[in-house]
């Protein structure tokens, strides 16, 4: 039994695909097995939504009178790289306010990039600095204004590296407190911290890329977007389980999408107390169910996901640290683990009810037949020597 591109978009036009979320497909293969379920369903819907740092948008802002080439570019005091071309800049999310202090005098690292763009997409005004060296054919030196996303010629968002395969679950052994993007972590291991949406997580539910790749047609923060590629840090070659869930962090995405299509709902800045600003990006891909194989990899459960347990007091420690253990995303969403003995409180970075609520929009979207599946020209590499499958 096998499926194409075309059949199943071609039931998505006339509104008879069969479509389930992750969480549904897993009580179906349990009632029916893997070869019924493949029959039955024609597209299974992932979703996530937590912090990606390695995120950003990239925005036209419009020619000025006379005609300005950025090479200094501000919005709402956050600096965004301007050399590109003259009115065109990217703005990252971890980028924070230049200037601005706390009451201990610190760098003040609330307000930052992933701001910027949740502001922008959320309809409220933001402060346009540019600034330049001037030249015959760019004379403008300067330029202020305030702009919505309305305003903008273009901006659409770019994000280098999302929706990590699995990541390592964080603990702090060390005698004091730590702040990191995972998170406040507690001393002595006083608690846990993690990030995926485990068995709604998109790549977790192709783990060997055989649907996933350049052109892939996925909900992004509220709206339409698309795979680009392979993320920056894409490492498919780590140790995995039979089912082929890595154990480890792993794949990972370079998605982009129309900025102006998206919702402050699904792009939400946020501040890590002690690490700075990051943007909290929603992402649902849709795994069209073209064979029992594929369909089998979908039906993975949060038991059957593992992860290590690593001390994020050390240096890069999914790298260099020492594993104190495996756990399953069943044990840690139930909200406590145990790690050599001891009853560890855990929470999660990345929302599952929200994980829940994007697969749910994605699968409407395809049953109503206005989302259809991208064929993608190439799939993300299976190997770090770039070989697809």
């Amino acid at each position: 039994m096998s499926k194409t591109y075309d059949e199943i978009n071609e039931k998505i036009r006339k509104r008879t695909a069969v479509v389930l979320t992750a969480e549904e497909i897993i009580q179906l293969v349990d009632e029916v097995g893997v070869g019924e379920a493949a029959k039955k369903v024609d597209v299974v819907t992932t979703g996530t939504f937590g912090p990606m740092c390695s995120s950003g948008a990239f925005i036209n802002f419009g020619h000025s009178n006379p005609r300005i080439r950025a090479t200094r570019m501000h919005l709402n005091g956050v600096e965004a790289y301007a050399g590109i071309a003259a009115v065109d800049c990217y703005i990252g999310a971890t980028q924070t306010r230049e200037g601005a202090v706390d009451v201990a005098g610190h760098r003040d690292l609330h307000y930052g990039g992933g701001h910027v763009i949740h502001d922008l997409v959320s309809g409220q005004t933001v402060h346009l600095v540019a600034e330049s060296d001037g030249s015959d054919c760019y004379p403008n030196t300067h330029l202020e204004k305030d702009v919505t996303l309305s305003d903008l010629p273009n901006a659409f968002l770019f994000c280098p590296r999302n929706g990590y395969q699995n990541y390592p679950c964080a603990v702090n052994l060390s005698d004091r407190t730590i702040h990191t993007y995972m998170g406040v972590l507690k001393p002595n291991m006083g608690n846990a911290t993690y990030s995926s949406a485990g068995q709604l997580s998109p790549l977790l539910n192709d783990p060997l890329f055989l649907t996933i790749g350049l052109g892939t047609r996925i909900f992004l923060g509220g709206g339409i977007g698309y795979v680009a590629g392979p993320g920056t840090q894409h490492n498919p070659d780590v140790p995995r389980t039979d089912s082929g869930v890595p154990l480890m962090p792993a794949g990972t995405m370079a998605v982009t999408g129309d900025l102006k299509t998206m919702t402050g709902r699904w792009l939400r800045g946020i501040h890590y107390r002690g690490y700075g600003a990051t943007l909290r990006v929603g992402i649902g891909v849709p795994i069209p169910i073209l064979n029992a194989e594929i369909c089998r990899y979908t039906a993975v459960r949060d038991a059957e996901i593992k992860t290590k347990i690593m001390d994020f007091s050390h240096d890069y420690p999914y790298m260099t640290g020492k594993v104190l253990g495996e756990v399953d995303y069943a044990r840690l969403r139930g909200g406590r683990i145990e790690i050599g003995g001891k009853s560890v409180p855990c929470f999660g970075q990345s929302n599952y009810s929200d994980a829940v609520c994007i697969a749910r929009i994605l699968k409407s979207w395809i049953e109503r037949g206005v989302f259809l599946l991208g064929n993608p020209v190439e799939l993300l590499p299976a190997t770090r020597g770039g070989k697809t499958r």
